[in-house]
């Protein structure tokens, strides 16, 4: 029986570094991802979403409010923190970005995939040295901003990656909860694309210290999640 040699790190160049962003983002990652609606299963509850166009503005709202203002430029920070090795810098962005999450199940999601992905990391083949590993658990960003400069993905692409998968996990909740065919799924996933972009280089203008959310819509849907009597998702 013939076998397939794998390629080593060095062969695999640019490409191999766009597969890993791949990976980072899949909604197989397990990290549970797909648990967690953000708020959205409450806000269809209450009708504030349901219709296409009502979740399309949802969703820009989240993108503006929190995505643009607060997580990405957060990751960017976190990148370079971790280029640099940069423990303290990555401890703070880790307790900010646990302090910006104005509920209980916020937070609750923000831990709980930290600490998923800081299991994940290390059998990936990510060094994840003691002084980071409490950041790592306490925040996904720390763990995305480790693989991402260790694999030699660029902050750019990183964003985009980023942002893209929380996209991609949102609309998948809405097909699910509004409910919505998946070719509306889709629709929504190509009309948001054009923003995308712009998003990833707005995000590039705001420094860790300005960053902040303000998603009230947000914070009332998910903290009336929490006591939401039937329910499919964490959040």
């Amino acid at each position: 029986m013939s076998t397939v040699s794998m390629p080593t790190t060095e062969a695999t160049g640019n490409s191999g570094q766009a597969f890993r962003l791949f990976q980072l983002i899949s909604p197989s990652l397990p990290v549970g991802a797909f648990a967690y609606s953000q708020g959205l299963e409450w806000a269809i509850e209450a009708g504030w979403v349901d219709s296409e166009e009502t979740f399309a503005e949802w969703l820009a709202g989240q993108l503006q409010q929190s995505i643009v203002s607060l997580e990405l430029p957060m990751l960017n920070a976190a990148y370079e923190a971790a280029k640099q090795a940069d423990w303290p810098a990555l401890e703070t962005i880790s307790q900010r970005m646990m302090a910006w999450r104005e509920t209980k199940e916020l937070r609750l999601e923000e831990g709980q995939r930290g600490a998923a992905l800081a299991r994940l990391l290390p059998n990936l083949g990510i060094a994840m040295p003691a002084e980071v590993k409490i950041s790592a658990q306490r925040s996904q960003i720390i763990g995305l901003a480790l693989a991402g400069a260790q694999w030699q993905i660029t902050a750019a692409d990183l964003g985009r990656g980023y942002i893209w998968s929380w996209l991609e996990n949102a609309v998948m909740a809405g097909v699910k909860l509004i409910p919505l065919g998946q070719t509306q799924g889709q629709q929504i996933l190509q009309r948001m694309v054009p923003v995308l972009e712009q998003a990833v280089q707005d995000a590039t203008q705001i420094d860790m210290h300005q960053a902040g959310s303000s998603a009230p819509a947000l914070a009332i849907a998910s903290s009336n999640h929490e006591i939401q009597y039937t329910r499919l998702f964490r959040s």
